[in-house]
């Protein structure tokens, strides 16, 4: 176990940014077709074929799942995912035609110092590609791909990952990328809210505070005030070996988004755009009552890890007045 998203065979993360922007794209790439759903609970979510994936929908796999920065010019990154992936013979075949299906989501990071002035067409779409093309099994955390421009309420955001086992041998992993309206940490001090959940010090093993005061408890968000906090967005995608229906991934991806209120705080706000896909290689049975219970709590334990690890690893970007990384500060 590389403690990695990829701890699920068959399943590969690719990164592509560009450090003038400040911004990128992650690429999920499943060997082959996983049964998906998604869980959608932030008030300014972008995503692109959401409605494919509700239960009443016909086409229940998908080839991959795209993540990226560029607010709402990202969500191209997904079209550069599917030209790859057509390249490949990859997709949903309807007679002699044969189509992509590349789910994804995007976060705002238009206001970050990168200069966004790329003229008539985004980037985007070149770097979805690109991030497909560099898909593997190992893969950076911090600020890379989708979480090259992520910031949260007080630190630099990035990209996290992390995995876990059942006893019964059942695998679950997570990665989000970590650019949230509210803070990971409790107060502007070294503890991760996510503490109680980390595994052998994979962010920094500080544990909680030893009490918790009012300033602790108190509302930080960006730029201090709702008029301001626009700026958002947390993006995960959860993944297991399990066998799972739609209706059962749809059904983790709501107990897995559980790990956001475990790690942000406060989480769901009015413009955050939190997203959570859910995604099922279906290689291992399991019970569909006890069994995805258990797997519902691992994998909301390893949403919670994947945020504190994206922010612990995150670098500060090199612009004027920009946020400081966790480790500029404490590491």
């Amino acid at each position: 176990m590389k403690n990695l998203l990829t701890d699920i065979a068959g399943v590969r993360v690719g990164h592509a940014d560009d450090a003038r922007i400040a911004s990128g794209a992650t690429a999920v790439i499943f060997d082959k077709p996983a049964v998906a759903a998604i869980d959608v609970r932030g008030g300014g979510p972008g995503t692109r074929e959401d409605a494919l994936l509700d239960l009443a929908n016909t086409v229940e796999r998908i080839d991959a799942i795209a993540l990226s920065g560029g607010s709402a010019f990202g969500l191209d990154t997904a079209g550069g995912v599917q030209a790859w992936l057509a390249e490949q013979g990859r997709g949903f075949a309807i007679r002699d035609a044969v189509i992509p299906i590349v789910p994804g989501a995007i976060m705002f990071d238009l206001l970050n110092g990168g200069d966004k002035s790329w003229g008539r067409f985004s980037p985007y779409r070149d770097l979805g590609f690109t991030a497909a093309v560099n898909a593997s099994t190992d893969f950076a955390l911090g600020s890379v791909g989708a979480g090259l421009g992520a910031t949260t309420a007080n630190f630099k955001g990035g990209l996290g990952s992390a995995s876990a086992v059942t006893p019964g041998g059942v695998k679950v992993a997570a990665l989000a990328v970590v650019n949230a309206v509210g803070s990971v940490t409790v107060g502007d001090g070294p503890w991760f809210w996510a503490a109680p959940f980390e595994v052998s010090g994979e962010f920094g093993g500080r544990g909680l505070p030893p009490a918790f005061t009012a300033d602790m408890l108190a509302m930080r968000i960006k730029g201090g005030s709702a008029a301001s906090s626009g700026e958002n967005t947390t993006l995960a995608v959860v993944v297991t070996d399990a066998e799972l229906t739609k209706p059962q991934a749809k059904r983790l991806a709501m107990i897995a988004q559980t790990g956001f209120a475990r790690a942000i705080y406060p989480v769901h706000a009015p413009l955050d755009g939190d997203v959570l896909f859910a995604a099922a290689t279906c290689e291992k049975p399991i019970d569909p009552l006890v069994g995805l219970t258990e797997l519902g709590m691992l994998a909301a334990n390893a949403v919670a890890r994947a945020i504190a690890r994206g922010v612990f690893a995150a670098t500060a970007l090199p612009f004027p007045e920009t946020l400081p990384a966790w480790k500029d500060r404490f590491g």
